[in-house]
């Protein structure tokens, strides 16, 4: 049995069937009225969306910034690969950090009924005790998805 280190990185997996195409999930991720609708906004949690933008390419960048408890929050990261409709990877930050050390991997894979979405976040070691509530978020969140995309 091995010992988690302090230098190793919490990697949460997370995994969904849609039965919808890869594309409409791929889409949701980027397009930001589709997230105000299951990653953030009101209907996710109590919170109120001030801006999304995202610039979906190699090297482009997100923004989400909410509004919870009076205090604003920026989720940001750079996507790293987007190979629509089946591949995106993106760093994963809030305010001032960059995110860097925090990777979110999503593979979409078609099948008869739909297609078959798994997430890996690995987060930086410093955000470890978070990890089985990112766990949840996440499966939160793709439960959304779903709901919005029937």
């Amino acid at each position: 049995m091995t010992h988690q280190t302090q230098k190793e990185k919490p990697r949460v997996k997370v995994e969904k069937e849609f039965n919808v195409p890869a594309q409409q999930v791929f889409d949701a991720w980027l397009e930001p009225d589709m997230l105000s609708k299951w990653m953030f906004g009101p209907d996710v949690r109590e919170e109120e969306v001030v801006s999304l933008h995202t610039d979906a390419i190699e090297g482009g960048t997100f923004s989400f910034v909410v509004r919870r408890d009076g205090e604003e929050l920026d989720h940001r990261g750079t996507y790293r690969e987007v190979e629509r409709p089946h591949r995106l990877v993106f760093t994963w930050g809030v305010d001032q950090e960059a995110g860097d050390e925090s990777v979110v991997t999503i593979n979409i894979k078609s099948t008869a009924t739909g297609c078959h979405l798994t997430l890996v976040h690995v987060m930086d070691p410093k955000w470890a005790d978070y990890a089985e509530r990112t766990r949840e978020g996440w499966t939160y969140m793709l439960g959304k998805l779903d709901t919005i995309l029937k």
